[in-house]
């Protein structure tokens, strides 16, 4: 059976690159046209405390393994992309202070000076598609963050979804951030947002943000074949808003409280950027006396699983279309 030409393209032309290196696991995936999916770093480094980082990086792993894919952890080793992180790689990541947040602005600086860094949807998307995965779990998409009216806080996610060939399964958009200004945004990037098995954008902790969405999907077919068609078009990347499970969702008064509190600290200590979103979900964290963390696993865990699950079902349609 041929190799569909954007995986050996892109495959070929990153595996002789002096900055990528493949795990063997996922090189041997990608050439035997095998579901891979993408994992970022940044949440082990800068998402979650420890030990709770390391071993929610592991459950995502053996999660998606366990559904017949190939799990794909991605960060900044030594100068180099490494696509298949060890355990080693990751508890480095996870136990280390000043590890770099790469988005894609970051990525020539950090390979050039040789810094640890985490990769963030937006870095881990723009990896992964450099090797031709297609498939990307996260916990929620960065934003349009409040105050942007003045701040002008938008997280480059947006605009690399509009550029990187990849579905990101995420639980919606981080809930401290402005939804409605999401949306448009990705409206305006071109970027369909598709809720699975909901009408409502996921808000994160919480399972329904109030913000009805144009598409819906229920099946993972139609995810698959939407997948199809949208990369045949020479298109770029999707978002699947999952909402958390039921029984780990969070009950949206006192996070929206915690979360206003968080948003006047930050604003009276001066922090912005890529320091926002880190002392925001930590603020949360404390204030709620860890239920966000625990919230946080699961969503992870969860979002694994079905990128795994649609990964197959698209790599078989796949299969199937070039048989025929």
């Amino acid at each position: 059976m041929q190799q569909p030409s954007h995986v050996s393209q892109l495959s070929q032309s990153s595996q002789s690159s002096q900055y990528v290196t493949l795990s063997n696991e996922v090189q041997a995936a990608l050439q035997a046209q095998q579901p891979v999916v993408a994992l970022e770093s940044t949440v082990i480094a800068h998402g979650l405390p420890y030990p709770a980082n390391i071993e929610v990086a592991q459950s995502m792993e053996s999660t998606i393994r366990a559904e017949g894919a190939i799990p794909a952890t991605i960060g900044i080793h030594d100068g180099r992309i490494k696509i298949g992180l060890t355990l080693d790689e990751i508890t480095r990541l996870g136990t280390t202070q000043g590890v770099q947040k790469v988005s894609r602005r970051d990525l020539a600086v950090t390979l050039a000076t040789g810094q640890l860094g985490a990769t963030t949807v937006s870095g881990t998307m723009l990896c992964a598609s450099m090797v031709g995965i297609r498939f990307f779990a996260t916990g929620g998409i960065g934003g349009v963050h409040r105050g942007a009216e003045s701040s002008m806080d938008i997280s480059a996610d947006l605009t690399e979804l509009s550029r990187s060939p990849v579905l990101v399964v995420c639980a919606g958009a981080k809930s401290i951030l402005d939804l409605d200004l999401t949306l448009e945004y990705l409206e305006t990037q071109g970027v369909p947002v598709i809720g699975w098995r909901t009408d409502d954008f996921p808000a994160f902790y919480v399972r329904h943000s109030g913000r009805t969405l144009s598409h819906r999907a229920d099946t993972i077919d139609t995810i698959a074949a939407i997948a199809r068609v949208q990369w045949q078009c020479n298109l770029h990347g999707l978002v699947v808003g999952c909402p958390i499970p039921e029984q780990h969702a969070m009950d949206p008064a006192p996070l929206e409280a915690a979360t206003a509190e968080a948003l006047r600290l930050a604003h009276a200590q001066g922090i912005r950027g890529a320091a926002t979103t880190p002392f925001l979900l930590a603020h949360v964290a404390k204030v709620t006396a860890g239920e966000s963390v625990e919230a946080n696993k699961a969503l992870l865990i969860n979002n694994a699983l079905w990128a795994a699950r649609f990964a197959h079902t698209y790599h078989t349609s796949v299969a199937i279309a070039h048989l025929s």
